[in-house]
């Protein structure tokens, strides 16, 4: 018996020409071979082995692009700010400043990578709830734009470190509007429970705002607001813009404030499934700009400059994960099929219930006639990479290709049981380049003291 629920699935017979909607938009199918960015899979494997992660430039760039155009389009005073806890190296790095974008950190490890990319300092914005002294410190010294600020006790430590410098450095205010998106409850940022931000019926925010306004060492330029992650329903946006133009106008009446930036977050859902209905970059466009400017005439506001901060639309859709099959077996009436990677490099099905679409590359043109499990090799039971989904039948030293891993399972990769991390191969027209090498054991006992 199953330790976890199980619905009784039919084999779905889909064909990869049936999952190129969750796929890198390079990809191709020709004479039975599959391909990403020009490059075949399986070529890909011989010379970089698995698992390994696979990044198709060609998607990162038009999402990227994507949404530069939308908004500004809509919107001239607006910027895009790529959110790189989504999807962190060198090399990501340097095609988000390629494309004019902005990039926000939350960690002085991101930062690290940034300044490792010659990012431009200018355009980094530092997120986190709870920013240490020296995440700070190393900020402000790096020349960041800017700190999303998100307790009182931040506050005091960032006009600190300014005035040490005789500086003054620019902020903006978290801010929870008490919204909830229709998202995961561990993916729900702006509940008034959150721990994320300020709250405002507390009055937490006004109260960070009298704080900043008040120290000559901060540049109070106003605030931020995130609702959530992997967002269907884009209703909730004009809700919190809303409450947050309310808030806005409170503290322009009572204290002579007005914003000159408003950062909306990130928060647009993606496609991981075939049949999955996400709204596209132009509608979430529509949306927060429409709202934006309608809530500033009713108050006679002046229009802010805006920021939006895309994460997974900008990376997930991007990237695969590519796999050897070890064994196949059945075991209580499931099958399951065992690759050489797992929770180490994809925690999100075991931590969120997380979906995917699978195929086998060899098999990629036949339909995916049986059910299964794919599952990690590692000592735990909720070991899964793909719970209870279609896949072709396929045999150990086969191949699978997992769509739809480009945001987070990179990032929220560990060495459990000491196994090394993948690699990561970038790919374009008709070039695969490794950007983020394959972990070797001599990497595992590098911090150990001997």
């Amino acid at each position: 018996m199953s330790h976890y629920e199980r619905d009784t699935v039919e084999p779905d017979q889909l064909t990869v020409s049936d999952l190129m909607g969750v796929a890198p938009v390079t990809t191709k199918v020709e004479d039975g071979v599959v391909s990403i960015g020009g490059v075949p899979l399986k070529s890909i494997i011989e010379e970089y082995g698995t698992a390994l992660f696979v990044y198709d430039e060609a998607t990162l760039r038009q999402q990227l692009s994507s949404y530069v155009s939308e908004f500004r389009s809509r919107y001239p005073e607006s910027d895009i700010i790529y959110a790189a806890k989504s999807f962190c190296c060198v090399a990501m790095d340097k095609i988000v400043a390629e494309e004019g974008v902005g990039i926000d950190v939350a960690s002085g490890g991101e930062l690290a990578i940034a300044q490792a990319a010659g990012f431009p300092m200018d355009r980094v914005f530092v997120q986190g709830n709870n920013k240490t002294p020296l995440e700070i410190d190393e900020a402000i010294d790096a020349g960041v734009s800017c700190f999303v600020v998100d307790t009182h006790e931040e506050l005091e430590r960032i006009n600190l470190a300014a005035r040490a410098r005789d500086i003054k450095q620019k902020v903006i205010l978290r801010i929870c509007p008490g919204v909830e998106a229709d998202t995961l409850d561990y993916i729900m940022t702006a509940n008034e429970d959150s721990k994320f931000g300020f709250n405002i019926m507390s009055g937490a925010a006004r109260a960070a705002t009298e704080f900043a306004l008040e120290h000559t060492h901060l540049e109070m330029a106003g605030y931020h607001m995130h609702i959530g992650s992997q967002i269907f329903d884009l209703s909730c946006w004009p809700v919190a813009i809303k409450v947050m133009f309310e808030f806005m106008d409170e503290m322009r009446r009572e204290l002579g404030y007005t914003a000159q930036i408003f950062d909306l977050g990130g928060g647009l859902g993606i496609p991981y499934l075939c049949g999955d209905e996400p709204s596209s970059i132009a509608q979430l466009a529509e949306v927060i700009t429409s709202a934006v400017k309608e809530c500033a005439a009713a108050i006679s506001y002046p229009l802010p400059h805006i920021y939006v901060e895309p994460g997974r639309s900008i990376s997930a859709n991007a990237g695969v994960t590519l796999y050897t099959v070890g064994s196949v077996k059945e075991n209580g009436g499931i099958t399951y099929v065992a690759v050489d990677g797992g929770m180490t490099d994809n925690i999100r099905t075991a931590l969120y219930g997380s979906d995917y679409e699978a195929f086998v590359i060899e098999e990629a043109c036949q339909p995916r006639s049986m059910v299964c499990d794919i599952v990690g090799k590692h000592c735990e039971s909720g070991d899964v990479v793909v719970r209870n989904r279609s896949l072709q039948p396929c045999s150990a030293g086969q191949h699978v290709c997992v769509l739809g891993t480009g945001a987070y399972c990179n990032e929220m990769a560990s060495n459990y049981n000491k196994q090394v991390r993948p690699g990561i191969v970038m790919v374009k027209d008709g070039a695969a380049r490794l950007v983020v090498r394959r972990e070797t054991y001599a990497d595992l006992i590098a911090r150990d003291v001997i």
